[in-house]
Parts: structure tokens; sequence; C-alpha cells
């Protein structure tokens, strides 16, 4: 039953896609990490299927092709409720404060929404758009992959990395969390990513995606130890985003070569 619990928490917490209520507990959270990436696994899974549709009668000139792109750049939006952008445009607040650590946590905190996360939010979209109108279904099955992968690591920097402060949302599934389980799981998902990429995407472009997440997901640990002190429930929804678009940019621009 901790499992079954584990399982519902994880989706209720990072998708709008409907869960039996269950009661937060110590007990009932210490697997929830080991299901995130199975929610990166749905919504990578519905992108990819709204993407088969939609390409072909985007290039049959049936529909226009800006849809399409909209489309894609909202629907993992729709499917989180945007509580990983939530944390990017938090992030983006505070990294342009320029202040201290303090600084940057309070704003973290802090409910308003200021500028330079409206700008961040922008460019992120504008950029996602782009990007999915240059693409076709060859970048489909990467961006699948993509999905799994960043919350797989977004769900151990929070049970494996210092925490930057003792409360909030991921101090209290790191608390939670069974380490090993979640070491084991990512361990799973991260092979399981990886035959995939290898066998579905091609060797080259699997490289490409996960040197990617290697390169995002270092600057991101040393970012948030540098200016925040830790790990935050934001700053990693800021990684999983920009992990994300990454991913995006080098599986178009591979589709061009």
């Amino acid at each position: 039953m901790k499992w079954i619990r584990s399982f519902a928490i994880a989706f209720s917490m990072y998708s709008r896609i409907p869960m039996p209520r269950v009661q937060w507990t110590k007990e009932s959270m210490q697997y929830a990490f080991c299901f995130f990436p199975l929610v990166g696994a749905v919504t990578g899974g519905l992108v990819w299927i709204a993407g088969a549709l939609l390409f072909p009668l985007r290039d049959a000139g049936r529909l226009p092709e800006v849809f399409p792109a909209v489309f894609l750049t909202i629907l993992p939006l729709i499917v989180t409720g945007g509580i990983h952008m939530d944390g990017f445009l938090d992030t983006t607040d505070a990294r342009h404060s320029y202040g201290e650590k303090e600084k940057k946590l309070a704003i973290l905190k802090d409910p308003h929404t200021g500028a330079f996360a409206v700008i961040g939010a922008s460019v992120y979209l504008l950029w996602s758009t782009a990007l999915w109108a240059l693409a076709d279904e060859g970048v489909l099955p990467g961006m699948a992959c993509a999905m799994v992968l960043s919350r797989t690591l977004s769900g151990l920097s929070v049970t494996a990395g210092k925490g930057a402060r003792k409360d909030g949302l991921a101090a209290a599934f790191r608390e939670a969390a069974r380490e090993k389980a979640v070491w084991i799981s990512a361990g799973i998902y991260l092979a399981a990513c990886l035959a995939f990429g290898g066998i579905v995407l091609g060797i080259l472009p699997c490289v490409l995606l996960f040197g990617t997440a290697g390169v995002v997901f270092a600057y991101y640990l040393w970012m948030a130890g540098r200016e925040f002190g830790g790990i935050t429930g934001d700053l990693a929804g800021y990684f999983l985003q920009v992990f994300e678009l990454a991913a995006l940019t080098v599986l178009t621009a591979w589709s061009f070569l």
C-alpha cells in the first residue's frame, strides 16, 4: 500500500491527472520520487501522440503551421499544471535580484511575480514555440525520453542533494524519501532511457541527449550551490524546464543535419 500511496502522491503533486485521495504522511511519501519519472513518461507519451497526429496535418497544409507548435508548447503545462514552470519563474526572479543567498531564497517564497519572471516566461515560451514550428516527427521520441530524464535527475537532486533550507515541500519530500530506493529507481530509469535512445533515436542523437542532460545538470548543481546554498523545489523545477528546452533545441538542430 505504501507504494500505491506514493504513486498517487507523485501524480497528484506533479500533474493534473486525477488520482484517488491519499493522506500525505511521511510513510506515504517515501517512494514518491520513485514514480516521479512516470509523470514524465505520461507527459512525453502525450506529446509524442499529439505530434504524430498534428505534424502530418501541418505538412499536408491542413493546419496552420503555428498551431502544432503552440499546442505542443502548452501541452506539458496543461498536464503538469505548470508546477515546474512556476519554479522556473521564481528562480528567474531570484537570480536576477543579484542579492545574497538569503534574499534569493526569500524571493523564491514570495508569491508575487516580478518583471524578470514575465520576461523569462515570454522568452521561454516563444523559443519553445519556434523550435516546435521547425521540428518534425523525428524529434518526438527524443522529447518523450527527455521528459523522463528531466524528472529522474530532478528528483534525484532533491533527494540526494544538499537542501538550501529545512522547510518547504522539497525538504518534506527529502526527509520522507527512501534514498536507496530513489537511487535504484533512478538507475533503472536512466538505463531504460539509454536503451530506448540507442534503439529508437540512434547512437549519436542519444549521446547528444545524454550529453545535454549532463551539462545542464552539472550547471544546475553548481548554480544552486553557489547562489542558493543548495537545492529547493523551485530550483529543481528550474532545472527540469531548462533541460527540456535545451533538449528540444539540440534535437531540433540534429533533425536538420
